[in-house]
């Protein structure tokens, strides 16, 4: 089911004054990602950028186009993993935090 378009803005509004559901935007991207939903990951990360630092800043401090940064995250996108790796380091320095990653044995 697609999202609608007051479902993203409520989201982005959140996010806005929100540091620590930004955060868990964050986390909710990396997991789904690791889980292997890409694109839901893509997805919610696209929409941590809009709410936050924005594709053109992303753009100047990736040294990417801004076209080809939406299309990357965009449904179907398909970044290097040497795109998503940088795209998430200047995610981390724009909220402060280092991401770390724990084997969990089950």
């Amino acid at each position: 089911m697609a999202l609608t378009r007051d479902f993203k803005d409520t989201v982005r509004a959140r996010a806005r004054r929100d540091p620590k559901f930004r955060l868990a935007l964050i986390e909710e991207a990396i997991e789904s990602l690791i889980d292997g939903d890409l694109d839901g990951g893509r997805s919610i990360l696209s929409d941590y950028i809009k709410a936050t630092i924005g594709y053109p800043a992303l753009a100047r401090l990736t040294g990417k186009d801004t076209k080809s940064l939406i299309r990357m995250l965009s449904p179907g996108g398909n970044p290097t993993s040497r795109n998503l790796l940088q795209i998430l380091r200047h995610v981390q320095e724009q909220e402060g935090v280092k991401v770390e990653v724990r084997v969990k044995y089950e």
